[in-house]
């Protein structure tokens, strides 16, 4: 089989076509930036150590690539596919610890082409995709540390683990498990508390966030928890909403369950629970997910699809180690054509409903709008637009459009702010408000009013 001559190469041709054809579809096919990307991007022009609705590192690394590229929208999918495919090869490497085939290590990252988390929702780049690299090293580094328990191993778990919770606090859901297969290795004596040192990168890491959390009250947990609707539980929900939650896991693994089926002779294994990697995999792969079921259980909150984006990343590891005494090669042919069906059938999918439909967020006009602002700007007033005030889709495309990158803000109300004389302000919002209270020249692009004041 062609697979078995080179099967390095075919993995790195994967994530390179993989990395060009998620870049270019999405580049080529929408108008404007995703929401969340917009709203992560608009946090990244007026950093803080947290934000109301999550962790500050997405905004951090946002703001960086804006400081090399600035607003060229390609840059943005080509950002979200590195950290795809960066994902894809830890757990490349990670694979090869369980298998001495390497053809098994490579149906295994095939396999997460049936999970659209990374392909067709993966051109957005936010949080969901902002995690999966670090999900994937805190998983590696831990297995790492389990199997020789050096220090180095235990530092760098840490560090990547303190990075994961930055981007999202889903991220403990691994954490936990982790730290349950810590615990079983210490009760039974195979590992010693030099695990411990995994503590000191991870507070480090966390301690500013920690001290920016306290002093704006939690705000970004009490977000998460109105997300889920904490506050709007009837006793129905703690039935209803876990058996949705677990309908919708079901429906969007059914493609990765398609291509399982085309490489076994018999759907049947033989569990063998004093197999340290099968009880590692079972823990780092199934916990998460049975916790966060049992969370949907307990408090009756609502879990949304798009949380699950890296639940799922050792799926294909953790099925090819149950049954990969069952695969049988000679049919590795046929689970190689579903797999391009899936390969190209996605792309294609996207390319066509972001050209045929066109009330999405990617059709928002933005740039040409920030075009109108600018010259209105432009004919009125002298300086530089320094700060956009309003809600972070509106205000935080203009932030991203226009050509001062001015600062995103939500509102300057208990803003720590100076506004001199020289810094221009343009807010948004209901123009039927704005245009009674602008006190500069005042503007509408329906159906946002625009309020400018600077200096003339």
């Amino acid at each position: 089989m062609i697979v078995k001559k080179n099967i390095n190469m075919v993995f790195l041709t994967f994530l390179s076509i993989h990395l060009i054809v998620w870049t270019l579809i999405p580049a080529l096919s929408n108008v404007n930036l995703p929401l969340d990307t917009i709203e992560h991007l608009a946090w990244g022009s007026n950093l803080e150590w947290g934000f109301n609705k999550h962790p500050p590192l997405v905004a951090f690394i946002l703001e960086f690539f804006f400081q090399i590229f600035g607003n060229k929208d390609w840059a943005y999918y080509f950002l979200s596919q590195i950290f795809v495919v960066s994902t894809f090869f830890i757990i490349w490497i990670f694979a090869k610890e369980f298998f001495q085939n390497q053809v098994y290590s490579l149906i295994s990252i095939f396999l997460l082409e049936g999970i659209y988390f990374y392909n067709f929702t993966s051109p957005e780049f936010n949080v969901n995709v902002c995690q999966l690299p670090f999900w994937a090293l805190s998983v590696f580094y831990a297995w790492k540390g389990f199997k020789e328990n050096k220090i180095l191993d235990w530092l760098l778990l840490g560090l990547f683990a303190g990075l994961g919770v930055l981007t999202k606090y889903l991220f403990i859901y691994l954490l936990i498990a982790i730290a349950l297969f810590l615990c079983y290795k210490i009760s039974k004596k195979k590992i010693n508390l030099k695990s411990l040192v995994a503590l000191i990168p991870f507070f480090i890491i966390l301690f500013p966030h920690l001290i920016w959390l306290t002093e704006n009250n939690y705000i970004t947990i009490t977000y998460g928890l109105d997300r889920a609707g904490a506050g709007d539980q009837s006793f129905l929900n703690h039935f209803l909403l876990p058996v949705i939650f677990f309908t919708k896991q079901i429906g969007i693994l059914l493609p990765f369950f398609a291509m399982c089926l085309f490489l076994l002779s018999k759907f049947k294994t033989k569990l063998n629970f004093r197999d340290q990697r099968l009880l590692f995999l079972i823990c780092i792969s199934l916990l998460p997910i049975i916790l966060i079921f049992l969370t949907s259980l307990i408090m009756g909150v609502k879990i949304r699809t798009m949380w699950m984006t890296p639940f799922y990343l050792f799926f294909g590891v953790l099925f090819v180690f149950l049954f990969q005494k069952k695969i049988d090669l000679k049919k590795i042919n046929k689970f190689f054509i579903l797999f391009l069906a899936l390969f190209i059938f996605s792309p294609v999918t996207y390319l066509f409903i972001s050209i045929s439909k066109t009330d999405k967020r990617t059709d928002y006009p933005g740039r040409e709008i920030a075009r109108l602002v600018q010259n209105k700007w432009d004919n009125n007033f002298k300086n530089e637009i320094k700060i956009v005030v309003g809600d972070e889709w509106f205000a935080g495309n203009l932030s991203y459009h226009l050509r001062s990158r001015p600062q995103w803000n939500l509102t300057l109300e208990n803003s720590i702010i100076d506004l001199s004389s020289n810094e221009g302000v343009i807010y948004t919002g209901n123009p039927q408000v704005l245009k009674k209270v602008c006190p500069g020249v005042f503007g509408v692009i329906r159906p946002v009013g625009y309020c400018m004041i600077g200096q003339k």
